[in-house]
């Protein structure tokens, strides 16, 4: 029994990796395309940008519906159907003829992927409660090392397959298809839900604790696509040639994946995770303050690895969090969907407001100095989620006479 019991444990493990794995490509794969992309779609290049923004509004969007359909469904056919979303909108998207159908491709690529974002915290609770931590490292790492694999290889398999840009993106639903089949075999799992006050709606919205775990989400998902989107052209801007500072931050990335599975695993060691937070915000500051006041091609190294540092735990950390500050899996999802919606609202608007700061001031001084401050509040809003308590937490009992 206790076998089989491991074995389908492991498969389930292996069921998260795979999904995880689907959770980044179809979207860090577009960025190197979007040229190409723009032209075979016929998409003004004023506009060109919403194909890597519309899947970030789908996830504000759809993942605060996302608790609603697994209470509905259960997790696992509400991860599916994330799944068959994901596979629809690759397809969709890389076949369009025009426009309209490559924007709807990729919303509906947003909304699977959002479904499985806020999900996979609530799995990892019902499932790996005593292993948060470790799950977590694991998952968010493969998610991490996919998206930047499609990162570098969009570009040379738009070059050997055929079709160019299209076969580049559709290749990724072999991926998908493989998930999916792997996650055929978990459909009939049913799972009791919560009692309806755990995780509630109404019991989120009046926490405080609910709202830090949403705005340390939402600071270093601002922070991520913000650096993601512009550092490029900020490294251009200091001498660096465009090739060059794509590797730099690709380099960023891959630098980030220790600290993308050490720093869960340490979180679930701890009752209280204030080193934890503290180390990740020091760490964005740093590197941001480098990229401030130095400009020698080391010294812009230097604070790349920093900020890979920090990029990379900062995400494991907030995910961990919904664990580790909640009793039940369904409040565990419920907050994942808050924090989440929240937080990629938040990342669909810094790109933008980063840019046209650049673009009013002429340099980065302003701008960096604006996300000099959203690190220090993205440490404030941390400390306070490191508290070794519960939003589902049952009320306290009044002391007798």
């Amino acid at each position: 029994m206790a076998n089989r019991h491991g074995l389908k444990r492991t498969g389930l493990l292996i069921g998260m990796i795979l999904l995880a794995a689907n959770l980044r490509p179809t979207i860090t794969g577009v960025g190197p395309l979007i040229t190409p992309i723009s032209q075979g779609t016929h998409l003004p290049s004023a506009v060109s940008g919403l194909v890597t923004t519309t899947p970030l509004v789908a996830f504000g969007l759809v993942s605060l519906a996302a608790p609603g359909v697994a209470r509905r469904f259960g997790l696992e056919r509400a991860l599916f159907l994330g799944l068959v979303l994901l596979l629809v909108g690759t397809l969709l998207r890389s076949f369009a003829a025009s426009a309209w159908g490559l924007l709807a491709g990729m919303f509906l690529v947003g909304s699977g992927v959002a479904l499985a974002n806020v999900l996979l915290p609530s799995l990892v609770k019902r499932d790996f409660a005593s292993q948060i931590g470790l799950v977590t490292g694991i998952y968010v790492t493969v998610m991490n090392v996919f998206a930047g694999l499609a990162s570098g290889i969009s570009v040379p398999l738009a070059r050997a397959l055929p079709g160019g840009w299209r076969g580049a993106l559709a290749i990724w639903a072999l991926l998908t298809l493989l998930a999916l089949i792997w996650w055929i075999p978990y459909l009939g799992r049913r799972h009791p839900p919560a009692p309806r006050t755990a995780g509630s709606a109404r019991t989120l919205w009046r926490s405080w604790l609910a709202w830090q775990l949403t705005l340390f989400m939402g600071l270093q998902s601002l922070l991520f696509y913000v650096s993601i989107a512009w550092l490029p052209t900020l490294l251009h801007s200091r001498g660096l040639s465009l090739t060059t500072a794509g590797w730099l931050v690709f380099a960023m990335q891959m630098v980030g994946l220790p600290w993308t599975f050490a720093v869960p695993i340490l979180a679930g060691r701890l009752r209280q995770q204030f080193s934890l937070v503290l180390g990740v915000s020091l760490t964005f500051f740093l590197g941001l303050g480098g990229l401030l006041v130095t400009h020698g091609l080391w010294a812009l190294v230097l604070s790349m690895v920093l900020l890979g540092f920090g990029t990379g735990s900062s995400i494991s950390l907030a995910l961990a969090f919904f664990g580790l500050r909640t009793r039940h899996h369904d409040t565990a999802g419920a907050i994942s969907g808050m924090a989440q919606s929240f937080g990629y609202l938040l990342a669909a608007i810094g790109p933008f407001a980063i840019g046209y700061l650049y673009t009013v001031t002429q340099a980065w001084t302003i701008p960096l100095v604006l996300l000099l401050a959203v690190a220090v509040l993205m440490g404030f809003f941390g400390l306070g989620s490191a508290r070794d308590r519960y939003i589902d937490a049952p009320p306290a009992s009044p002391s007798g006479p």
